[in-house]
């Protein structure tokens, strides 16, 4: 009886129109999802392409000028790990040459804390402070750190506008010793001002952002405007120049800039001995823009504790 009353349910026109409507939407969902997938390895395989293209753009640029194959040169050790472009590598091998002392950094503009100069120092059980003057940046670091208690303990972070009035202050609020190993330094338009505005204070490194849109024997600095905002165009900062005679002031010698053009290295007088090349001028260390290589090689990155598996992304 179930199987004649089936029989007559299956004949009538709405319930097979409502089967071939069934069978209609099956097919374009098969079609969708493969449609998905071309996408999805379409973006893999332009992901690969873009990654071989930088690689090879690298290579060419290396190739070129043997001073990118000198050893003494920090361009032959850059390197990612954290950091946006090469300087974890480049940070290192300082490091490695200049031994640190108390293992402590401080760094001003981190965002989100997981792509610093400093963020694998401190996986690596350094201590430090951070300071950075986006409030969602700052909530995003609190939030991570609330699951990474062993990392947290090393970190003190500090939400504040930086300015050359009252980073002073703000460094003996918060018991930022005289002398730390590094100090990285990158907040786009008043960096040389703020740095500048640091005169007592005398990590052993110093790592910051200058304009490489100038030429190397060009002495320039964005004049300081209290409040002023980067209109993300070429003027701001300062020069390579301008930083390598402020340096100079302070005690400091120009041992290098990143291969993308963004970051200068320095190291403090006492420590140089014969570790780095001279002479340690803009014209010799200078690396122009290069703003198309920076690129996030492998996973999104995210921050590590000193124990295994205390992590977040």
């Amino acid at each position: 009886m179930k199987t004649f009353f089936r029989s007559i349910y299956a004949r009538l026109p709405i319930i097979r129109e409502l089967h071939r409507i069934a069978n209609d939407l099956q097919v374009q969902k098969y079609a969708l999802e493969g449609i998905a997938g071309e996408v999805r390895a379409s973006k893999g395989f332009r992901h690969l392409a873009e990654c071989a293209a930088l690689v090879q753009a690298l290579e060419t640029i290396k190739a070129g000028d043997a001073r990118y194959r000198d050893p003494k040169r920090l361009l032959a050790h850059g390197a990612q790990y954290w950091s946006q472009n090469y300087e974890d590598g480049m940070i290192a091998e300082i490091f490695r040459r200049v031994k640190p002392t108390t293992r402590t950094f401080v760094e001003i503009g981190v965002e989100n804390g997981s792509e610093t100069n400093t963020t694998c120092l401190l996986a690596q059980g350094w201590r430090g402070w951070w300071f950075e003057g986006n409030p969602r940046s700052c909530e995003s670091i609190r939030n991570r750190l609330k699951t990474m208690p062993a990392l947290a303990s090393r970190l003190s972070l500090r939400e504040a506008f930086i300015s050359p009035a009252n980073i002073n202050a703000l460094f003996e609020e918060m018991s930022v010793p005289r002398e730390v190993d590094l100090f990285s330094l990158d907040i786009d338009l008043d960096t040389y001002h703020i740095w500048a505005a640091l005169r007592e204070f005398r990590p052993r490194v110093v790592v910051v952002e200058y304009n490489a849109g100038l030429p190397p024997d060009q002495n320039w600095v964005h004049p300081y405007t209290p409040n002023q905002m980067w209109d993300y165009t070429q003027a701001f900062g300062a020069s390579l120049k301008a930083c390598e005679l402020l340096g100079k002031e302070y005690g400091y010698s120009l041992v290098g800039c990143d291969i993308t053009g963004i970051n200068a290295f320095f190291v403090r007088n006492d420590l140089l001995e014969d570790h780095f090349v001279p002479p340690f001028t803009a014209e010799n260390h200078y690396e122009p823009r290069r703003y198309h290589l920076y690129h996030r090689w492998g996973h999104p990155s995210c921050l590590y504790g000193e124990t295994h598996g205390e992590k977040i992304s």
